[in-house]
């Protein structure tokens, strides 16, 4: 008799534990993004100027419409007639993803909506790479590939064709940040398969690299 109430305890503790972490994830609304302002910004000559990487990076959250303005240059449309992005892709596939991680979930950027789709609630900035600056970040950009959108492409000509378009947006990202006087970095040392696992990616969706952004740490005095 005892026996059977502990296991009928266990299994109420089990699905109190399982409720708990499904409604954690319930309450994490999906986020409608104003539209980005395309006036403004630093001459391009001198954004290339000052494109760098930093690994210092301030706690401060970015604002909205900063978030709305960074996302719309790293894959935005920019061609509202055709669809067409910011950044090329081969064949126009369109195939990289851009997942914004971020202290209180994990959201999809959608470009035909201007929208952050809600993904999951929790951080899951360390999963996004080992180095001890990237889960004091506001924001850690994941680019994943869905290789179902490579169509008529042999594995090889879809990792280098997935790198290469990762590689457009990136580079968006470092102008943009450099522009607006923004810190960040591109990674690559990525544990790729726990943050697939923790992502739910299917197998089909592979995980390129990853891009740290955030304002510049401030210098102790």
């Amino acid at each position: 008799m005892m026996s059977k109430m502990k296991i009928a305890v266990g299994v109420l503790g089990a699905m109190s534990v399982a409720f708990s972490v499904w409604a954690g994830t319930s309450d994490l609304s999906n986020i409608v993004l104003p539209a980005p302002h395309m006036a403004g910004g630093k001459p391009l000559m001198q954004a290339l100027k000052e494109r760098q990487s930093t690994r210092a990076f301030s706690a401060k959250k970015l604002p909205v419409q900063v978030m709305a303005d960074l996302l719309w240059a790293a894959a935005g449309i920019s061609r509202p007639e055709s669809g067409k992005l910011t950044a090329p892709t081969a064949r126009n596939w369109q195939e990289i993803e851009i997942y914004a991680v971020m202290e209180d979930g994990v959201y999809l950027y959608d470009a035909q909506t201007n929208s952050l789709k809600a993904v999951m609630k929790g951080d899951l900035r360390t999963l996004t790479g080992p180095q001890g600056f990237v889960a004091a970040a506001p924001l850690n950009l994941v680019f994943v590939a869905d290789t179902t959108k490579m169509k008529g492409a042999s594995p090889e000509d879809q990792a280098l064709y997935m790198a290469t378009d990762t590689g457009y947006i990136s580079q968006n990202v470092y102008l943009f940040c450099a522009s607006e006087g923004l810190a960040t970095v591109v990674r690559g040392m990525v544990d790729r398969k726990a943050l697939a696992e923790a992502l739910k990616l299917p197998a089909q969706k592979k995980i390129v690299l990853a891009q740290t952004v955030g304002y510049p740490a401030t210098k102790s005095r």
